[in-house]
């Protein structure tokens, strides 16, 4: 099966041991194409070394609600460079975290909204990390009429995934499905033309790994889970999923 893990963080210190180990047994398992996630200008860059040396990996680069704070006076024009790159597939990890604060709430907001504007002027999707920020991060697809994007992580509630799926943006799902039996329901509701699939590597390992570092091998479980709510073979989950991801990083090719 041709699986996707839309979502990992593998330029992380903690795969420098065995990064090359990690992404070829995600590859003999079928986990054929990984998205390697930006945070910030230098682990974007990071993201972009990676993808550009392994040919099932790709990459996006973005400023995370942690780093706004942090955001250089050109950050916008030094993400616009990695947008030329053929590998580099989304504008993100992009949103708002209201739960840990690392960033000033209004700097996190402005830092949101420009990317959101700088995802429509590239003519790419964005993937957005939305915790604690539920009608913000509403607010701003609202306002930037951008409904070109994914919540990641999906971890609220059934009202808010219909509101999001209303403005054209997508849902992804973790390992949190595995354990979280409040997401359920939205899991079920969930069109897999709407829906994809993520292990957010190194964080949140699906049962029966809980505890270890994540990777990308482990979407196979996300998928699993998936299938199971849904009724459905993991095979029709993981073609229709991986489908609806083909369709929507369109330099994921």
């Amino acid at each position: 099966m041709n699986y996707i893990d839309t979502h990992c963080h593998i330029y992380m210190d903690r795969f420098d041991g065995d990064r090359d180990d990690v992404i070829q047994r995600a590859i003999d398992n079928g986990v054929e194409r990984m998205i390697c996630i930006g945070v910030d200008l230098p682990s974007s860059e990071k993201c972009l070394n990676i993808a550009d040396k392994y040919p099932h990996v790709f990459a996006t680069a973005g400023i995370h609600p942690h780093e706004a704070k942090d955001a250089p006076p050109r950050y916008l024009h030094e993400l616009e460079a990695f947008y030329q790159h053929p590998k580099v597939v989304a504008v993100g990890e992009i949103g708002l975290d209201f739960h840990y604060n690392f960033s000033d709430e209004k700097e996190q907001t402005t830092v949101y909204h420009e990317q959101l504007e700088l995802a429509k002027s590239v003519d790419l999707p964005t993937v957005v990390h939305c915790r604690e920020s539920d009608d913000e991060i509403l607010n701003g697809i609202i306002e930037s009429k951008n409904g070109y994007g994914v919540i990641h992580c999906f971890a609220s509630t059934l009202a808010f995934s219909q509101q999001i799926l209303k403005t054209g943006f997508h849902l992804s799902f973790t390992g949190l499905i595995t354990f979280v039996n409040a997401l359920e329901d939205v899991v079920k509701e969930t069109p897999l033309d709407r829906m994809m699939l993520e292990t957010d590597s190194p964080y949140l390992a699906p049962i029966p790994h809980r505890g270890k570092r994540n990777e990308p091998l482990n979407v196979k479980e996300v998928a699993t889970k998936v299938a199971q709510l849904k009724d459905m073979s993991v095979d029709d989950v993981v073609k229709k999923t991986t489908h609806t991801a083909d369709l929507f990083f369109k330099k994921l090719t």
